[in-house]
């Protein structure tokens, strides 16, 4: 290595590393890099570097030209300001290839076997001080450091656009500094003519505690003609202090929506630039974490997101505030993130207030949620709130419920826990066992019979709450509360009756099984209301909200008028999906309780089926499927009545259903044929009815079971019509089958009918 410090000779012959001071000694050595190079010489120069290679062209401008000449391809990195402009444009037409790159001091150059840097430029002013060498590491590694800056840098034509015409360039970052983030959204507030904002109540707190009266601005300027003003979507819920922050806003002036189940990322838009984290924002702090881009595509998305948002799931604030404070509010949320699930778990069991129901699934669900039971037990204690649990046992559980017993009844007598249930001395605390849910997987808390949360069982071998749970439902509306309340009443009973059977200790194994069947059937009716009732309700609260807000527009109600009868379509269609499954579950009880009674009369049967054809085919007027009925030659000539004694009201739903059915599985251009008869059976005259179709068949994987609870493969209905058509006939003593057509295409359903019902039938 060697260091000249004056004369400029080199004090080695081969490799040379040396730093070199004064104006002399780095332009003798610069120069000689410039003309050394022959290949290639790349140059990388802060915003002062331009000036220097025009202003003093015998060292720089012309050397560069003498390269360019001698066939080197010269490339230069600058940052381009408007204060070094002109001399881009010049340099532009000296160097092969100018690009620009922001924010970096000093210098460096590199040829095809030399490496020369300073540490910093001065506008018009020549080097004093720099280092060079010839080493081909040293050299490598600088051409390495070149090149990634290359890569990183823009055109030097487009930057040079930016700037004359005032374009900002396109940029997207993650900010991880708060007073860069704070910083950043004072600039953007100030530059905005609207925002549009999607996030949660402490997002808002965080504008109030930090930009509110920059908001404010953006308001003003509206109040002008200036922009948009400023929108924002939250979640409102029944927090005093979060609905007077919300208020505050709108008396500012602002637009707000309430929406049911936020996007789990926070983010803002304007027309120039997007800001979002995923960050949750309980407290109303400033993030840690902040992506920003004014790229254009970005902007595009986030304002299409935000204006579905508000146009399609947004509800008044005004009005969602109003209906809370008037005690109309009713909020179903569904939360993803299970350590929200137990911040809310929790809250709700504190502030609960006369009764307090749990269901568990599992042992091991039981013993996660322990702290639960504890602050459930301190409420008891403290406020006589009734406790009642259920839960599947096992030795753990029942040591622990064991402990707990002698913890508040010490030197009382108290019930055994080997029994169905035990009861705390207070008595305001009872727990029952139940034996282990097969098919619903879920924790379900009703509080006061106001609240419910519904935490599905995500993984029962994890050992924690927040890894064991997946998502989690929870509601205030009376409806789906109410619901709940009837499962847990449903197994409450359930448990006395186990209790009995074992107290009475009389045909212990046969009940047993009974009550294994009725746990089944029972667990299946959860299943049947976790799914299928949600489905039509869902849409029918939401709907209904978002027809009341058009509703209430009312200088807009008649450009509304087609958009609320579409939304009063949809709603009136699952209304009746709804009132359908209701009908079948309450037939469902009634044959499963031996209480299906028949209501009997006389009427023409043929008849009958004449006026349901007509009403299906005026109900499906869109279909392609034509219906008709083939009477008997003698009753074509009107010799031969189909009067029968039965309940009509009955069977037309069994014809309607089997109609209904073989529609559902038509192609198109098809053909129901309806074939009534009369036959001999022994003693008797039996009516015959066959229903034959031109559809795809019976499932070879159904048919054994066809008549069964809950057979379907279909996503439409949940296998209960077959059930109870067949309950039905035979309540009538009659006989119902079916049977694929023997030319593959559709199948055939037949039943028979008694002409005269000779005794009194029902289910049992």
């Amino acid at each position: 290595m060697a260091i000249l410090n004056g004369s400029g000779e080199d004090t080695e012959i081969g490799e040379i590393t040396e730093v070199l001071y004064g104006i002399e000694n780095t332009i003798k050595r610069g120069v000689q890099f410039m003309q050394n190079a022959n290949e290639h010489m790349d140059l990388f120069g802060d915003k002062n570097g331009p000036s220097i290679i025009i202003e003093f062209s015998d060292i720089y401008k012309n050397n560069y030209i003498a390269a360019k000449k001698r066939g080197a391809r010269i490339r230069l990195i600058t940052e381009i300001t408007e204060d070094n402009l002109h001399y881009c444009k010049e340099l532009i037409d000296i160097v092969s290839e100018l690009r620009h790159l922001d924010g970096f001091i000093g210098g460096i150059a590199i040829s095809e076997t030399e490496y020369m840097t300073t540490i910093s430029l001065k506008r018009k002013q020549l080097l004093t001080q720099v280092f060079y060498s010839n080493a081909f590491e040293v050299v490598k590694q600088g051409q390495y450091i070149f090149d990634t800056f290359w890569n990183k840098a823009i055109l030097a034509e487009q930057r040079i656009k930016e700037i004359e015409e005032g374009i900002e360039p396109v940029k997207t970052a993650v900010l991880e500094n708060q007073d860069d983030i704070y910083t950043h959204f004072v600039n953007t507030i100030k530059q905005s003519r609207e925002r549009f904002v999607c996030s949660s109540i402490g997002g808002m707190q965080m504008v109030y505690n930090n930009f509110f009266n920059l908001y404010k601005d953006i308001v003003g300027k509206q109040k002008k003609g200036e922009g948009n003003g400023v929108k924002w979507l939250t979640h409102i819920d029944n927090n005093k202090n979060n609905i007077e922050l919300v208020k505050t806003f709108l008396n500012a002036g602002m637009q707000i929506r309430h929406i049911k189940n936020l996007p789990s990322m926070n983010f803002s838009v304007d027309s120039n630039r997007i800001q979002a984290t995923i960050e949750r924002m309980d407290s109303g702090n400033l993030m840690d974490n902040l992506l920003v881009s004014n790229e254009p595509s970005y902007i595009k998305h986030f304002m299409s997101f935000f204006q579905q948002l508000w146009n399609n799931y947004g509800i008044d604030a005004e009005e969602r505030i109003k209906d809370i404070e008037e005690g109309m509010e009713y909020d179903s949320e569904v939360i993803r993130h299970s350590d929200r699930s137990l911040e809310r778990y929790l809250d709700i069991i504190n502030s609960s207030q006369s009764e307090i129901l749990f269901i568990f699934p599992t042992p091991k669900a039981f013993i996660r949620q322990l702290k639960a039971l504890d602050l459930a037990i301190k409420a008891s204690n403290e406020k006589k709130t009734q406790v009642r649990i259920l839960t599947p046992s096992n030795k753990i559980v029942e040591k622990y419920i064991e402990n707990l017993l002698k913890e508040e009844s010490k030197n009382k007598n108290f019930e055994n826990t080997t029994h169905s249930f035990v009861s705390l001395s207070n008595n305001d605390v009872k727990i029952r066992y139940i034996e282990k849910m097969s098919h619903t997987k879920a924790t379900i808390l009703v509080a006061d019979r106001k609240e419910s949360l519904v935490m599905e069982l995500k993984d029962d071998s994890k050992d924690t709450f927040i890894e064991a749970i997946g998502f989690s439902t929870y509601s205030n509306s009376k409806p789906a509360v109410l619901s709940y309340v009837a499962i847990f009443e449903n197994l409450w009973k359930q448990s006395e009756l186990y209790q009995e059977i074992k107290d009475s200790n009389e045909n212990l194994k046969m009940a047993n099984e009974k009550l294994k069947l009725k746990d089944k059937i029972l667990n299946e009716f959860v299943h049947i209301a976790a799914h299928e009732l949600r489905n039509p309700i869902q849409p029918i609260l939401g709907l209904s909200q978002t027809a009341k807000s058009l509703l209430m527009q009312k200088e807009k109600l008649e450009v509304n008028k087609d958009k609320i009868f579409n939304l009063l379509d949809i709603i009136l269609r699952n209304a009746k999906k709804l009132q359908q499954l209701s009908d079948d579950i309450l037939d469902l009880a009634k044959i499963e309780t031996g209480s299906f009674y028949l209501n009997k009369e006389t009427f023409d049967l043929k008849e009958l089926l004449q006026i349901l054809i007509g009403d299906l085919k005026n109900q499906q007027q869109n279909t392609l499927c034509d219906i008709k009925l083939h009477p008997t030659v003698e009753d074509q000539q009107n010799v031969q009545s189909f009067l029968i004694e039965a309940d009509e009201a009955r069977i037309s739903q069994v014809v309607y259903n089997l109609l209904i059915n073989a529609l559902k599985f038509a192609n198109n251009d098809c053909l129901i044929q309806i074939h009534i008869d009369k036959k001999d059976v022994g003693d008797r005259k039996d009516i015959i009815v066959s229903i034959k179709d031109t559809g795809t068949g019976i499932d070879p994987e159904i048919y054994p079971r066809l008549f069964t609870k809950f057979a379907s493969k279909s996503d439409k209905g949940i296998g209960l019509g077959l059930f109870i058509c067949k309950n039905i006939i035979e309540a009538h003593g009659g006989t119902i089958w079916a049977e694929n057509n023997g030319d593959g295409k559709g199948a055939t359903f037949t039943f028979s009918l008694p002409v005269k019902i000779t005794k009194d039938y029902h289910t049992s």
